[in-house]
């Protein structure tokens, strides 16, 4: 609890007009002798943010947990217009209620292993070109690309500043994709994610993917209108836009905290960094530094003359060189340990990145880490890991329009997330509003994100994460998402008429759904040549890129992305044979009924229709 000595002199902070205690039209509020930030901030009808920066300039550090005197409390309530007076008899009964909560936080404490506050972890997401890597270039006060050709700092993903005598911990991996990536392994990193937005640019789509994939995470989103100092720089148009997107700022009445910056001329970084740990006092983030270690890979390599090396960044728990720990799938005794600035360091606490040095072999960037008493216990834990990725790997990993009924009823699914693909911007509002207004009991469905284009790695990554579903709406799919897609279990629809869209998603969640026959991509393959075959006929003399070739398989030809035929396989030939099927990475003649418009180029995509599981 945050106490005082004597009564604080009574002088508004924020140039109010702060003489409430003397105002006759001050309203009254009733405060207890000691009282919570947050429950303060609720008796004064504003913000916790708000609140604690109040508290903070009055010289008082707490957190959104803490309990502060009446005396305290009193001061802030006269900073909002109010006139502060002690709730009668709540001397005695708060010193009661005070002392109880006392001892329980003390039994908790002892319970969780001793609890401290750590470092916040955050994470710099935005549209390209709007500033990101220079507003963190910007924060460490250096330019990284000196750093690093000068040797003085050594890139390992990750990196801590030091304001005010307190930490915080930047992933300098900026973008939203890694960030899902990390997510869809299972690794939760990022406590706070700041989104950077041109001042004279406004919000773009890449912006609006930031603000979706930050909102799935439940990771709370401060902005940084960057770029202030230029001509055309217009802060008030971009909140506008934040607003719509559904951000809207603590000074529009609303809760996400933005800060107007220039990281060129390094303008505003210091308020920004003063409110991003305001925002961390209200996440309350802590951790048990007296644990065995926990974390998770950030980044990993094989250095030509250290070997494996694997930064970590540390969750909870302190990491020590000869500890024994498992990344992943591999194990080591740590010979080791750098911090960012390439100094060799013995312990490695909450929220602190460190290379380690030791390791049997290179893990997976989002392997989870783990301290262990020795190596026996290592290859056990190792083990027990192989074994719930090989019965993983057994069951389907994604959600499904035909098994979201059995998931629902077995209340393991209580919100159907969707990422919505379309062709045209003006599509999505109609679906998206169609979607969440399917009426359904015990089951929500959510719109986690939508735009324009065909569907992404990105998107899957997302839907990884989320455990969702995809729908595309007259759009298609990139290859490599598909193939993602495939590999992970993610179910991804495809649609032309929007009712049908919204029918199905409606049948799916009363269980009524046929059902539904769905396509599955067999092969590529690449024309090479052309040869004549017959009087009028054509053959294509392709090269199978993947999967495989198969005679009376169903085929598109593409042209520069674009579908310009469908069709089946006539025929295919391996030199003068006659052969039912060609494997990836072979030459073979392709026969295409009704189709002999061949160009050097061409993609075929051959695929086969089949129920759907």
């Amino acid at each position: 609890m945050v106490s005082s000595g004597k009564q604080p002199e009574v002088k508004p902070a924020d140039g109010r007009a702060g003489d409430g205690a003397s105002s006759p039209k001050a309203r009254v509020v009733e405060i207890d002798s000691t009282v919570s930030v947050k429950q303060l901030a609720e008796l004064l009808q504003a913000s916790p943010v708000d609140t604690i920066k109040h508290l903070m300039r009055r010289g008082v550090m707490a957190n959104v947990n803490q309990f502060i005197d009446y005396d305290i409390a009193a001061v802030i309530a006269v900073d909002y217009g109010y006139q502060p007076r002690l709730k009668p008899e709540a001397g005695k009964k708060g010193s009661r209620i005070t002392e109880a909560r006392k001892k329980r936080q003390l039994r908790q404490a002892g319970e969780q292993g001793g609890l401290q506050t750590r470092p916040p972890v955050v994470t710099i997401m935005g549209h390209v070109n709007h500033g990101k890597t220079r507003l963190l270039d910007a924060i460490r006060q250096t330019n990284v690309m000196e750093q690093e050709a000068g040797g003085i700092t050594q890139h390992i993903g990750a990196y801590q500043v030091e304001i005010k005598g307190e930490k915080i911990t930047f992933l300098d991996t900026p973008g939203h994709e890694a960030f899902t990536a990390m997510r869809a392994r299972g690794a939760q990193v990022t406590d706070i994610t700041i989104l950077v937005v041109a001042a004279d640019d406004g919000v773009m789509p890449q912006t609006l993917e930031a603000i979706d994939h930050a909102r799935a995470a439940g990771v709370p989103i401060m902005v940084a209108i960057n770029k202030i100092d230029k001509a055309d720089a217009n802060p008030d148009l971009v909140k506008q836009q934040l607003a719509d997107a559904g951000l809207l700022i603590e000074e529009w009445g609303g809760d996400t905290v933005c800060v107007e910056i220039s990281a060129r001329e390094k303008i505003g970084i210091d308020n920004l960094l003063e409110n991003l740990m305001v925002v961390a006092e209200v996440e309350d983030l802590k951790a048990d530094p007296s644990r065995p270690a926990e974390g998770v890979a950030i980044e990993a390599e094989m250095d030509k003359t250290q070997g494996p090396l694997c930064t970590v960044l540390v969750h909870s728990g302190t990491l020590k060189v000869g500890d024994v720990v498992v990344v992943g799938e591999t194990s080591g005794r740590l010979k080791a340990m750098f911090n960012d600035a390439g100094k060799r360091v013995r312990r490695a606490g909450p929220s602190d990145p460190v290379v380690l040095l030791g390791m049997n072999s290179v893990p997976q960037v989002g392997d989870l880490m783990t301290a262990v008493s020795n190596e026996r216990e290592a290859q056990a834990l190792i083990d027990r890991h192989r074994d719930e990725m090989e019965r993983e790997r057994t069951v389907s990993k994604g959600i499904s329009l035909s098994n979201v009924f059995d998931q629902v009823s077995a209340g393991q699914v209580k919100e159907l997330n969707i990422i919505l693909k379309v062709d045209v911007q003006g599509s999505i509002e109609p679906i998206k509003t169609s979607l969440e207004q399917i009426p359904q009991e015990g089951v929500k469905v959510a719109v986690i994100h939508s735009g324009a284009g065909n569907i992404t790695e990105s998107d899957v990554m997302l839907a990884i994460a989320s455990k969702g579903l995809i729908i595309g709406f007259s759009t298609g799919s990139e290859p490599g998402a598909r193939r993602m897609a495939e590999v992970e279990g993610i179910s991804i629809r495809y649609y032309d008429v929007i009712y049908n869209l919204i029918d199905d998603v409606n049948k799916a969640l009363q269980g009524m759904l046929e059902p539904t026959m769905v396509e599955v991509v067999e092969g590529r393959a690449e024309v090479r040549e052309v040869f004549p075959s017959g009087k009028r006929a054509k053959v294509a003399g392709v090269y199978v890129n993947e999967g495989k070739v198969t005679r009376g398989s169903s085929v598109r030809v593409l042209r520069r992305g674009e579908q310009i035929h469908e069709s089946v396989v006539n025929s295919l030939r391996r030199f003068k044979d006659d052969v039912r099927e060609v494997a990836t990475g072979f030459e073979c003649g392709v026969g295409v009924q009704g189709f002999n418009d061949f160009e050097v180029g061409d993609i075929l995509e051959f695929f086969r229709i089949e129920e759907a599981a």
